[in-house]
């Protein structure tokens, strides 16, 4: 995949319209160098606590801090191996804590990580946070979710979303409850220039649908998407605590590999030395001073025995020296090839649990547009100040691209024209305790 400097990612969290407290955390850990993400790689994580709000809130703060570290402390074990160590760590430390309390009883929290290493994207995951990847006009959820309608439906096989009568909220799996935990590993997926991942609570996933979801993140820079899809969610009731964390891969320079340019990175010499250096890394070294210090020592005795004992006695110190060597030689070697088991990346099936069109279609684009209407009369009505300058430019920007056709272009500015409006809202809702969401036009 591309170079570690060549991501680019934002994050924002919210409280929601219906809660007081924020129970959502999240955590990004980047590689410092190259070395660093060649080792370890760059770590994403959310986390969405529950029970009571101080329960909730430090069952998800420790599993953010508790899974980068234990992750990093493993990561030469490999992704896979490390990542499930963290996250079992995270969880019989959180479970640990909630049984020093009886308030404490019911703490828990999902989490859920996105690792970028060289090889690839390594996703551990318990609970109902998601991940996604957006590529070609599509959006992937890469994670199952740990809830009793998924279960239902994987049971039934069916698509969740066909089941009736069920509660979506109810989780089948997180980290605190248990003193053990079953916890998803999954990768590498290839990861290629263009590829957006976001990783998101439920605040998000539920008010919000893919393809929407699919289409902001696609069309606007990844902070400006993440208050948008934050602001949305709150448009749609915000019936929980909402967190988003958008990462973006950079386009990948030419002569680069890993992040590294390679021009000039050749060994000097030419062919045929790089043929030697090649030839030489391959030969059986321990194999080679056995078989020396073997011949040497049958020497020896043949020496000692037709009384040249001072040749022989030169002949079997070196045998017992290449003999000493090749064995300390095996043992390196044998040292070498365990480490480079445990590093090398373990291949698992690659799972996709639902796609969906990001492009932006024509009835999606009217169905924002009949939200920015319904926000503008409102903001007008209620006579609200709002930055009405910044709304007109980028309102007429859309009719415009509507006009030449160019849907993405108008669903784009539509988007920034919305956004002062949804300021101001959330201005005069930090103002007024009881302020009613707008359901009206979250129905639209």
């Amino acid at each position: 995949m591309t170079g570690f400097e060549k991501i680019e990612h934002a994050s924002r969290t919210d409280v929601g319209v219906r809660r007081s407290h924020n129970q959502d955390s999240h955590a990004v850990l980047l590689a410092g160098d190259l070395d660093h993400w060649r080792d370890k790689g760059h770590i994403f994580l959310v986390a969405d606590g529950m029970g009571g709000h101080a329960v909730g809130e430090l069952a998800s703060e420790l599993a953010v801090g508790i899974i980068p570290h234990t992750y990093h402390k493993h990561a030469e074990e490999g992704a896979a191996a490390a990542l499930r160590k963290a996250f079992q760590e995270a969880n019989a430390s959180i479970h640990a804590r909630g049984q020093q309390n009886l308030e404490f009883k019911g703490m828990g929290t999902t989490s859920t990580a996105l690792l970028l290493r060289p090889e690839g994207a390594w996703i551990g995951h318990v609970g109902d946070s998601r991940v996604y990847r957006i590529r070609d006009g599509r959006i992937e959820q890469l994670t199952f979710d740990h809830s009793h309608i998924w279960e239902l439906a994987r049971k039934h096989r069916i698509d969740p979303d066909e089941l009736q009568g069920v509660r979506s909220n109810i989780i089948s799996r997180s980290l605190g409850p248990d003193p053990l935990v079953r916890v998803d590993i999954e990768g590498p997926h290839p990861v290629r220039a263009g590829d957006i991942f976001v990783l998101c609570s439920d605040g998000l996933s539920g008010p919000v649908s893919d393809p929407e979801l699919g289409a902001v993140t696609s069309l606007l820079p990844p902070a400006e998407a993440c208050q948008f899809l934050v602001d949305l969610a709150n448009l749609r009731g915000g019936p929980d605590n909402i967190t988003v964390m958008i990462v973006r891969i950079g386009e990948q320079e030419t002569g680069e590999a890993d992040g590294v340019a390679t021009r000039g990175l050749q060994p000097r010499g030419g062919s045929l030395r790089r043929v030697l250096v090649k030839a030489l890394r391959w030969i059986p070294w321990p194999l080679l001073l056995l078989l020396l210090g073997s011949v040497l020592a049958v020497e020896a005795l043949v020496l000692m025995a037709s009384n040249q004992r001072a040749l022989g006695t030169f002949a079997f110190g070196g045998a017992a020296a290449a003999i000493i060597g090749g064995l300390i030689a095996l043992v390196v070697h044998f040292l070498r090839e365990k480490q480079h088991v445990s590093r090398k990346p373990e291949r698992r099936s690659l799972q996709v649990y639902r796609k969906a069109s990001s492009l932006v279609e024509p009835p999606l684009l009217e169905k924002l547009r009949k939200l920015e209407h319904g926000l503008y009369e409102l903001v007008r009505e209620k006579g609200w100040e709002t930055d009405w300058e910044t709304h007109r430019q980028h309102h007429e920007a859309a009719e415009k691209s509507l006009e030449q056709g160019d849907v993405s272009a108008a669903f784009r500015e539509t988007c920034r024209a919305v956004q002062p409006l949804t300021a101001t809202l959330q201005q005069q809702r930090n103002k007024v305790e009881a302020f009613q969401p707008l359901w009206d036009i979250a129905s639209d």
